[in-house]
């Protein structure tokens, strides 16, 4: 198959690529990437020089350049990991995550329209449930879960799979939508709750909980997330949705002590914050329908993948070292440009 993977120079998708690139050697994937500050080069170069893997740097809510890489690579499957994820920072500036995470998924849906495909998968979150009140432990997400949105960044996401199930409804086109909860492991943004609690402590900072950490998250290792979306491209039903869940629920606080104490720190390094506008209080996936219908189930616990998580970023400082000093984004044009 030819399979193209926008946001591929992100965290999920950038992980994504190296899973599909690796375990598919005659499949070819087809990279697609804004290169906006979330994006880095650096997270693909090792499959780079990959016979199977191409990249191309292109804005998904660019229609003239999305409708030229469908002609030129017209692609059995699409997997949209494109999209604005932070919550504060669609909190601080509302409009680019209207334009990728919305106009650009009608971009790529017109696109397939256009140009035929087996498969069109959106990436979307368990954000857009909402939240769980912390004193019901009972209470999971399910698909049938009503929307509701607390944020611009999750209101952003679910009217783009609004839009996908449009498409599929009004146009027949063969869709599937997952929703996943809280990633970690490699590759990992260092503006997010865990790999910033890791370089933050590195450094010699202490870490950042908003409010009283009493915030519950579902944690998914992301190699399991991959996996998943993988079986739900090959063998998920269109128009159907799969929630994916790590059944690893943790307290914001816990997991920041739990990283101090992988990395033998002490509680000395917490600091509480002022809490956000509209925090979700807790999220929990049941992922039962994709388990019954595709046989996925998360392989990873919260404390292997915790441990697999911290060697990683103690392995590859240089890595997230690049991204704090803004050296990363230089990368792309050093490497690749005449290329």
């Amino acid at each position: 198959m030819k399979i193209i993977v926008t946001g591929g120079a992100g965290f999920i998708g950038g992980n994504f690529c190296h899973y599909m690139v690796n375990t598919y050697p005659e499949d070819s994937i087809i990279c697609v990437d804004k290169l906006t500050y979330a994006g880095n080069m650096e997270t693909l170069a090792p499959i780079m020089e990959k016979d199977n893997f191409t990249f191309y740097k292109t804005d998904i809510a660019d229609r003239t350049a999305i409708f030229e890489l469908f002609q030129k690579e017209h692609p059995d499957v699409v997997v949209n990991f494109a999209a604005e994820s932070h919550v504060d920072r669609s909190i601080l500036d509302p409009a680019v995550f209207l334009r990728t995470n919305i106009l650009g998924t009608g971009v790529l849906l017109d696109a397939c329209r256009e140009y035929g495909i087996k498969r069109y998968h959106q990436v979307s979150t368990d954000e857009v449930y909402g939240d769980l009140p912390l004193d019901r432990p009972d209470l999971f997400f399910t698909e049938e879960t009503p929307l509701h949105t607390s944020s611009p960044y999750s209101a952003s996401k679910a009217s783009a799979d609004l839009l996908v199930l449009a498409y599929v409804r009004t146009y027949k086109l063969p869709c599937t939508i997952s929703r996943c909860s809280n990633n970690y492991g490699p590759y990992h943004f260092p503006e997010k709750f865990i790999p910033l609690m890791i370089a933050n402590v590195l450094n010699g900072k202490k870490i950042p909980v908003y409010g009283k950490g009493e915030n519950v998250r579902d944690w998914l290792f992301v190699e399991d997330h991959c996996i998943a979306i993988d079986q739900i491209i090959r063998k998920g039903t269109a128009g159907e949705i799969y929630n994916i869940g790590g059944h690893n629920e943790r307290t914001n606080l816990e997991v920041a002590k739990t990283v101090l104490h992988e990395l033998g720190k002490g509680e000395d390094f917490i600091e509480y914050v002022t809490d956000r506008p509209g925090h979700d209080r807790r999220y929990a996936i049941d992922p039962a329908k994709i388990h019954r219908e595709l046989g996925w189930l998360p392989k990873t616990p919260f404390e292997e993948g915790i441990k697999k998580t911290i060697a990683w970023y103690l392995e590859n400082r240089g890595w997230w070292e690049n991204i704090i000093s803004g050296e990363y984004q230089n990368y792309y044009e050093t490497m690749y440009h005449n290329r």
